[in-house]
């Protein structure tokens, strides 16, 4: 990954996203060498961003799992039959 610094995306900021959009390759930001952001395509960052709902319906079903919050297959079938009318 590519590291720059925050006055470099100041100057160049047009340069860098031109960049960013051919390599999709996300630049890591630094400000007084301290890492303060990343810079990312517009696609990347949608695909991150559908990736981590996903995930986070899995932590969901997960944690409803261990709770004990479950029905039978037959059970969830009607649900999803009324939810679908």
């Amino acid at each position: 990954m590519r590291t720059e610094l925050v006055t470099t995306l100041k100057r160049r900021a047009t340069e860098l996203l031109n960049e960013l959009e051919q390599s999709k390759e996300p630049i890591l930001i630094t400000q007084h060498g301290v890492p303060s952001a990343y810079l990312v395509d517009v696609q990347s960052y949608e695909a991150l961003q559908r990736r981590m709902h996903l995930l986070e319906g899995i932590a969901r079903g997960e944690m409803a799992v261990e709770d004990g919050r479950t029905v039978t297959q037959t059970q969830a079938r009607k649900r999803m039959a009324r939810w679908l009318k």
